[in-house]
């Protein structure tokens, strides 16, 4: 993965953190997790949420290029890691979460990233990039489907109960309202009664949503586009214009002076 930058970074964990504000609570009421890593962590907003909630055991996860002295978590707290290698850890987690990672990673590291992310507990808090959407360093953007079908292959199930929940929330950033998905191991689903007794798991393939903000975000920079292919069409013809009219001065200039 690269580095975003600085001003993006700053950003980001602005908007995470009001994000996280919202969602953390409710996985906490759903899962009553102790234990909470995020991989692709960032400065570790998500997790300084959590840990304001009450949940004191977290680790991050990502590159060497974390800026650690801007860590919204304890250095301690914190594992430099690159993500396109295979991510061991003997420890689980009561809560794996990945937002917007995946995508970030070339295609061939997909499956060994879910891997790794099982491999660390029985519930993902998951999202990634659909394709087209915009953002830095996008190589491997999918459909939920592509992502849902390497959970279920790892008997896991799905609770799409995130996007309905939080879709028009507005302190929300779209691309979690429209890319989270929640995968729990299905021999674990025991484990979480509220969850399991208030929403419907399935393990078909999800339906593809795009956010009406990301609608709109894509509309105006096609119509921005559009505008700006007129202009220059409009100043393509005013050259060729005055260069016809330049050349047929000339011409006529020459042929007075034959004359």
């Amino acid at each position: 993965m690269q580095p975003y930058a600085e001003d993006h970074s700053i950003s980001s964990v602005n908007s995470s953190l009001n994000s996280a504000q919202e969602v953390a609570p409710f996985i906490i009421d759903l899962i009553q997790p102790k234990r909470v890593i995020d991989v692709g962590c960032g400065l570790g907003a998500w997790l300084s949420v959590f840990k304001e909630h009450g949940v004191e055991d977290i680790l991050g996860i990502d590159g060497d290029y974390v800026d650690v002295n801007k860590l919204k978590i304890s250095q301690k707290s914190f594992l430099a890691h690159d993500l396109t290698k295979p991510l061991t850890i003997e420890a689980t987690f009561d809560l794996v979460v990945s937002l917007e990672v995946a995508e970030h990673l070339p295609a061939q590291n997909a499956e060994s990233f879910v891997d790794g992310l099982v491999n660390l507990g029985p519930v993902i808090l998951f999202s990634a990039a659909l394709p087209y959407q915009p953002g830095e360093h996008h190589y491997n953007c999918q459909w939920p489907n592509y992502w849902a079908n390497l959970f279920y292959e790892k008997g896991y199930v799905l609770f799409d109960c995130l996007r309905i929940k939080f879709w028009q929330n507005k302190n929300v950033d779209w691309w979690y309202s429209q890319n989270m998905l929640l995968f729990v191991r299905q021999s674990s689903l025991s484990n979480y009664p509220k969850l399991k007794n208030n929403f419907y798991f399935t393990t078909s393939e999800p339906v593809s949503l795009v956010h009406p903000e990301l609608y709109q975000l894509q509309q105006t920079t096609y119509q921005n586009l559009e505008a700006s292919n007129l202009s220059i069409k409009s100043v393509l013809k005013r050259k060729i214009k005055y260069t016809l009219n330049s050349l047929q001065k000339k011409n006529r200039e020459s042929n007075l002076s034959f004359d």
